[in-house]
C-alpha cells in the first residue's frame, strides 16, 4: 500500500510543525509553557495546542501528563519523531547555505 501527500495538504499541517519538532529536538522534554515562551509571537495559544495535538496524532511526539496541581504535561519526541532529526539537520545546513547565499548575493549586487 503506498501512501502520498501533496504539499498543498502538508502545508497547513507543517507550518509550525516543523519548528515544534526542532524546539523538541533540543530537549529531552519540554513543558507547555516554556515552549510557548520558546515560539514566535504570531502563533497563538490554540494554534500551538493544535499543532502539538497533530503531531501526536501522527505519532511523532509524545505527550506526558503528570497527575499533580498544578497541572503538568511535558512534550517529547517519539522515536519515529527522533528520526526527523536527520532532516532538521539536513534543512538547518541548507538554510545556512541559503544565508550566506543571500548575503553574498547582495553583496555582489552592491559593488556592481
Amino acid at each position: 500500500r503506498t501512501y502520498t501527500l501533496s504539499l498543498h495538504d502538508a502545508l497547513p499541517i507543517w507550518k509550525w510543525s516543523i519548528y515544534i519538532l526542532y524546539l523538541l529536538s533540543t530537549q529531552d522534554s519540554i513543558r507547555f509553557n516554556e515552549m510557548q515562551r520558546r515560539i514566535p509571537d504570531e502563533m497563538t495559544h490554540t494554534t500551538l495546542s493544535r499543532q502539538l495535538k497533530a503531531l501526536e496524532d501522527e505519532g511523532l511526539i509524545i505527550r506526558k501528563e503528570y497527575s499533580q496541581i498544578p497541572p503538568k504535561v511535558e512534550y517529547s519526541l517519539s522515536d519515529i519523531g527522533k528520526k526527523f532529526e536527520k532532516v532538521l539537520n539536513v534543512l538547518g545546513e541548507w538554510g545556512n547555505e541559503y544565508i550566506e547565499y543571500i548575503n553574498t548575493d547582495k553583496e555582489s549586487a552592491c559593488e556592481r
